[in-house]
């Protein structure tokens, strides 16, 4: 069993909370596994009896009549009636069919449309079950009318949010141990979603590229009522290619015109990209002023939830090291409950003529948890002397007390140089550093 301790120990803190638990995230990250493996273990292992325990698969054709959701929570009272605590889990809730409320049907069940108001769904369902004293509720989903990032928003303050995500290199190491040098190169290479690590390789190559078309194009076209995927799938290669690169609208207008010869508007990019968010296959850094302390501009990085996924953009051919050690970084740093920016900060400099310029200086992430802030530089390596001064340049210039790290991709252990910044290589740094 690969273990997930940190989103275990979430359910368990969330536990008879009074509120249900939404459990959202990429498709096949592992949400179904957690609450029906693992988290059902613990509950048994803590004295709650496996009479106690609901587990409901709404995908399951002996189970389509609870896709009724007057039926659905009917049969969830009946099992918890006249029972201590029980814990429900309904999975793949969004198999659940909305429905007018029969009471304006004469008591028809007859499924809704797009333009009926009195309306009775899954929410419907998951906010009055939780309301009972002996129900703790969990409930997943696995295609794009659950993943969306806004369905949180439909329970308003009153559900917990439990966001999963691919295997972190913590969980992905202490899956296969080993040497951590030949693990991490074959995480940055095939990632961390858990049925790609238990295949071999050209297996997971295989997988990881079938995802997005049979899957997340597929869910992204379905819940935003698209008709055709080129220029989404396009976009997403580009961005792949551009992984870690500070980023506008325009500036990916452009890419797309001169890699496909065709006119893409700004305003569409922005809408697919906010698709890719909202289905948990992207996510964004935006540039933070290190001086002014407050974000700034429209610029921003875009990283992938994992990158196996994002190579398999690439036809895993020959990715780049340092975007695939950059955009490890960056999700281990979220995984590990830092808020994450791009560093960057103006300087005033003289240039070849002896005139005044302004200069605009970039560190790759700034990270803050709670009382904890680092200026972190990212780099496959820096043993040669001009890549060590390029990396070092915007620390130089950084008159603060924050902690300042260079983060490369070699095995060795956490060590500082003559201006007492911290040398570390990622192994260290993701295991160890940024706990």
């Amino acid at each position: 069993m690969i273990e997930r301790s940190v989103y275990l120990n979430k359910l368990i803190k969330s536990k008879e909370n009074g509120f249900p638990k939404v459990i959202t995230g990429i498709r096949r990250c592992g949400k179904s596994y957690l609450l029906k493996e693992i988290y059902k273990k613990y509950l048994i292992e803590t004295g709650v009896k496996e009479s106690n325990i609901l587990v409901l698969e709404l995908d399951e054709e002996e189970n389509s009549k609870y896709r009724d959701p007057i039926y659905l929570g009917d049969f969830v009272r009946n099992f918890c009636n006249n029972k201590s605590m029980c814990y429900v889990f309904l999975d793949e809730i969004q198999k659940v069919i909305p429905i007018v409320n029969p009471v304006l049907t004469n008591g028809e069940h007859i499924k809704a449309k797009d333009t009926d108001e009195d309306v009775i769904s899954f929410v419907d369902v998951v906010l009055g079950l939780s309301h009972k004293p002996n129900i703790d509720l969990y409930v997943t989903g696995s295609n794009s009318k659950m993943l969306s990032t806004n369905i949180i928003t439909e329970f308003r303050d009153k559900a917990t949010n439990i966001s999963i995500y691919p295997l972190s290199f913590e969980e992905y190491y202490n899956y296969v141990g080993g040497s951590t040098t030949d693990a991490m190169f074959e995480y940055m290479q095939h990632g961390g979603m858990p049925l790609a690590v238990l295949k071999d390789e050209d297996d997971k190559e295989e997988y990881l590229k079938g995802l997005f078309e049979t899957t997340y194009f597929k869910d992204i076209l379905e819940h935003n009522k698209l008709y055709k995927s080129e220029s989404l799938d396009e976009l997403c290669n580009i961005i792949s290619e551009l992984t870690g690169s500070l980023l506008n609208s325009k500036k990916i207008s452009d890419t797309f015109k001169s890699v496909k010869h065709e006119d893409i508007d700004k305003q569409t990019i922005d809408k697919y990209i906010e698709y890719f968010k909202d289905a948990f296959i992207l996510r964004e850094a935006r540039r933070y002023d290190l001086k002014g302390r407050e974000e700034i501009g429209a610029l921003q990085k875009y990283y992938f939830t994992d990158t196996g996924l994002r190579n398999a953009r690439l036809n895993f051919a020959f990715p780049d090291e340092g975007q695939m050690l950059e955009n490890v970084v960056y999700n281990e740093l979220i995984y590990n409950g830092y808020t994450v920016n791009v560093g960057t900060f103006e300087t005033i400099e003289k240039n070849k003529d002896g005139k005044s310029v302004r200069k605009t200086n970039e560190v790759d992430f700034y990270a803050t948890k709670n009382k904890k802030r680092l200026y972190i530089q990212v780099s496959k390596d820096i043993s040669n002397e001009k890549t060590m001064n390029r990396e070092l340049s915007p620390f130089h210039r950084l008159n603060d007390q924050i902690q300042k790290v260079v983060v490369i991709n070699k095995p060795i252990k956490e060590t500082f140089d003559k201006d007492g910044y911290t040398i570390i290589g990622v192994a260290d740094f993701l295991l160890r550093y940024i706990k």
